[in-house]
Order: structure tokens, then sequence, then C-alpha cells
């Protein structure tokens, strides 16, 4: 995904991964020195321990103590908004910093946004209007917020207009520039957005959000030489970046790896991990020594798939020595030197499902043919950027169901998290649920093993069943993820999959396309 600016923005200088400690002395460290950066960097660090009820918590008590001190409200919303989507708190601190500074244009952007997140566009563009005819001093900046809003909720048209009329006189920042840019990409018009990228990071390349944006755009634009070079570049995404392994040299392309060890981590989602570990026996072949760290479920199911590679639980593996380098798994199309559309390794199936699972899962199975998994949402996110990501890719089970139901097949629910929970209000046509045995990825990829075919959004259980060879069908969203292109029906990435590309924010006429699709394929 491109990124716009975030929200974190707008209270700079903010540090991470502190210990979190006891609570009790969190609160006497804040109350001691009662700074947005110590509030920050004391909440982040124990997010980072699994403790985001007591930050919440030590946000709430250390603000209703310093009521005057608009700072620090401000800076227990922009931490709460990061880890979630508690709107209702955070605009009861933002209402408090607009107390104490009643024409802070930053804090009142804010609270727009919160409003447009949860689900008020309009509510939330009046109060963008009303502050552009308040602040006209303050225009470019109210632009920015205002695009950045509506791209997050899923309204790029809206977003590219509005830009496009405040550059044609306005102030031009950087910030605008990617906006427009990310709003072109998401209406994939990609080979129109990298101009605009060029022109932002022309203005200023410290911005790490501009340059991830614009490798994105250049891989979705199918300019992969130039995308990986850059992707290579991004802030990682890993849930300790204090890990051992972070210090090793990172692997990159051209590295001679013969008889040395070589650390691959996950990084990102199950689905990344998914689509680009079948790059690694590049590295097997050139005598390397692979370890891969990743999450729990995809241990068993890489390890029988990659005897090579020693595969372990990431949460699980202490500090070991006598590894030359270590690289995230996105990585690894980079690294492998794939530099176009051709160099895509087509071996499909790359991920093997156990014989013995195969036939376990096949004596549970309803013996009627053909067998069809559904997939109909990600899985449910606490931080507000991924809830809104989410809820743009996501569907539901009654709105899929009733678009491919009544239909001649056997249904069989792959739905992982919480949205599976829709089954209990399902009252259409019989759904077979296997769920409750699956122990993790390995079990799932037995299952589709015993499918026909897979319908799917775009989440980790699409790129499992392109992995293993089940034929797939993926239900792109209308701003659709880079590795999908701006265009097709079908995907370089897994040859047994066929797009269906929504060309609105709703998902009933595509889910229709798909449903005339299915009737015509049984």
């Amino acid at each position: 995904m491109t990124e716009t600016g975030t929200m974190d923005d707008m209270v700079a200088g903010a540090e991470q991964g502190a210990p979190p400690g006891d609570l009790a002395c969190c609160k006497d460290s804040l109350l001691r020195s009662p700074t947005p950066d110590t509030l920050i960097r004391i909440c982040d660090g124990l997010v980072g321990d699994g403790r985001f009820a007591d930050a919440l918590r030590l946000i709430l008590e250390v603000t209703s103590l310093r009521l005057d001190d608009w700072k620090l409200s401000l800076a227990g919303a922009t931490v709460i908004l990061r880890y979630s989507a508690c709107y209702d708190i955070v605009e009861t601190l933002l209402r408090n910093v607009l107390r104490c500074s009643p024409d802070n244009v930053p804090a009142q952007s804010f609270l727009a946004h919160i409003r447009m997140a949860a689900g008020d566009i309009a509510g939330g563009c009046g109060l963008f209007a009303d502050m552009t005819q308040r602040y006209p001093a303050e225009r470019a900046n109210i632009c920015e917020f205002i695009s950045m809003s509506l791209l997050e909720v899923g309204y790029p048209e809206e977003a590219l207009k509005i830009l496009r009329s405040h550059l044609q006189g306005g102030e031009v920042t950087a910030a605008l520039l990617n906006n427009l840019a990310c709003a072109l990409e998401r209406l994939n018009r990609s080979a129109e957005a990298l101009p605009w990228y060029e022109r932002a990071l022309a203005l200023d390349r410290s911005k790490p959000e501009i340059s991830f944006g614009y490798s994105c755009t250049l891989l979705k634009a199918g300019r992969l030489r130039e995308g990986w070079e850059l992707y290579v570049g991004r802030k990682l995404i890993v849930d300790d970046e204090t890990a051992w392994f972070m210090s090793l040299p990172r692997l990159r392309h051209g590295d001679d790896v013969a008889g040395r060890k070589v650390l691959l981590f996950s990084e990102q989602g199950l689905g990344d991990t998914i689509q680009f570990i079948r790059l690694v026996p590049f590295l097997l072949e050139r005598g390397a020594e692979v370890t891969a760290l990743v999450p729990r479920t995809l241990v068993r199911l890489l390890a029988q798939s990659f005897p090579g590679v020693s595969v372990h639980d990431k949460k699980g593996f202490g500090e070991k020595t006598g590894y030359s380098y270590a690289a995230p798994i996105p990585d690894l199309p980079y690294i492998a030197g794939v530099m176009s559309v051709r160099d895509i390794p087509d071996t499909v199936p790359y991920l093997r499902a156990d014989d013995g699972d195969v036939a376990r899962w096949a004596a549970l199975m309803p013996v009627a043919r053909p067998r069809v998994g559904l997939v109909w949402a990600g899985d449910r996110r606490t931080q507000s950027e991924h809830v809104m990501a989410d809820k743009r890719r996501s569907t539901t089970l009654a709105d899929m169901g009733a678009a491919l139901t009544p239909a001649d097949v056997t249904l069989v629910n792959l739905q992982f998290g919480r949205p599976r929970a829709e089954i209990a209000t399902w009252e259409g046509q019989a759904l077979f649920d296997p769920m409750d045995g699956v122990r993790d990825m390995a079990d799932t990829a037995a299952i589709m093993k015993n499918l026909d075919l897979v319908i799917s959004v775009d989440t980790a259980p699409l790129h499992l069943a392109g992995a293993v060879g089940c034929p797939v069908w993926l239900i792109s969203r209308w701003d659709a993820c880079w590795r999908w292109g701006d265009v097709g029906d079908s995907s370089p990435w897994y040859p047994n999959m066929r797009v269906f590309r929504a060309r609105e924010r709703s998902f009933a006429p595509v889910l229709q396309e798909v449903g005339r699709a299915l009737r015509n394929w049984i």
C-alpha cells in the first residue's frame, strides 16, 4: 500500500521502544517529566510489550491530572489512534486540546479526521470546509489533512479534485504532491502518479512515506527493477526493532552467500511471507544456510515445504551466533534479482500440504463436489489506519453469500478471526465450517488441496491458495494493492489466480460479477 502522511506528524520528535517497566513507575516518571515525548515513548514501550490497556490507562490518568497541558492531550490522542480505533476517547482528548488552544489547526484537523474515520464523512468534510474559511493562511496544511483523510476512508477521486484545485494557485508542498500521487495510484493510474512522487521527492527526500509510496507505485506500474531498489529502503514493520538480528548486515542483491548463514524474518503480514518465500531456493542454490523466523501459524507449513531451511517461531528464537546476513522476507525478490515480470518464478505449487493432513481433511469434507472455499474479510485489526484499510478490502458473508448463491456447489468456510462469527447469523445455503479443527496454515493448506476453487478478498488465505496451486479468484478492492497491478484479470505471481476488480467503493457490483462467473464455471 502506498502511504499518505500520518497523523503522527502532528506530534514531532516522538521516540519509541522505551522499557515499559511497572505502571506506577511509568506514571511517576511521566509526572516528573510530563512532556509529549515522554508520554509517547513510555506508551510505545507498553504497547510493544503487549500492554495497550495499560498504555491507555496511563494516558487517561496523566492527561486528567494535567488538563491545561494541551500538548500532552494531543500526544495522548495521537498514541491512542496509532494503536486503536477508540475514536470516542480520542475525541475527548482533542476537545480538551481545543478548550486550551481553540485555534489549533492540527487538533481541529485531527478531530475532523476522527469524524470521517468513524463514518461521518459529511460531518468531517464540513469541519474541514469551515477551517478553510477561518484560517486562509493554513489552507495548504488543511488541504493536506483533508486529502489524507479522504484517501484513508476510500474517497480518492474526491481527494484528487481537492488537491488539483488547491495546487492550481495555492502553496505547493511535498506532502500535497505525495497525497496527489497516492490518489492517482489508488485510482489505478500508477503511471500518472509517478511524476508527482518524483516532484514530491525533489522537494523533500526526508519523509519515508514518500519514498515508500513511490516504490510501491513503481512496482504496481510494472517497473520492478526501480521499485525493488527503493522498496528495500522502507521502514520495516516488525514487532521488535531492537531484536538482535536487526543489527546483522542486511543481505543485498549480489552479496555472496556461499557457505554463509542467512537469517530471514517475516515482516508485514502473513500474505507477504507466503508470497515472497517462494524465492528462498535462490539462496539455497547458491550455498546459503538459511534460517527463517516466521509466525507460529506458518512454521509447520514452511518446514514441510522447504526441508532445506531451518524454520522457527520468531517469538521463541533466542540470540544465536554465526550469521553473516539477515533480511526481511519481502526483500527476497530484490535479493534474487526479480527485475521484471518475466523474472517472477511461475512454479506453483511452491508450498506443500502434508499428504496425511490432506487425507485426514478429505475424510471430514462433505462428499458433494465441486467444493468452493470462501474468505470474505481480512483479519480485524486494531490500529485506526489498518482498520480503515481493512474496511476497504473486506466485505461480509451476507453480501458475498447473496451474490454467489444459490449455486450447485459445496461451500466451505476458510474465514478465520472475528469475521468468522458472521456464520452464526447466516441463513443462506449450507456452509461447511472446518475451522474449529484448524491448528495453523498447514491445516488450511491441506483443506485447500481438497477444494476445487477458492474465492477470497485480498488477505492471507488468498496467497495460500495461490501458493499451494488451488484455483483461486481474487475479489480486489477498488484501490488495488500494488501486487495486483492497475488492470487485468490475471497475476504473474499466481498463474492459478483470476482477478475480479471492484470499480467503485461498493463491493456489490463486483460480487455480482463473481456470482455470474461462478454459475458459468459450474
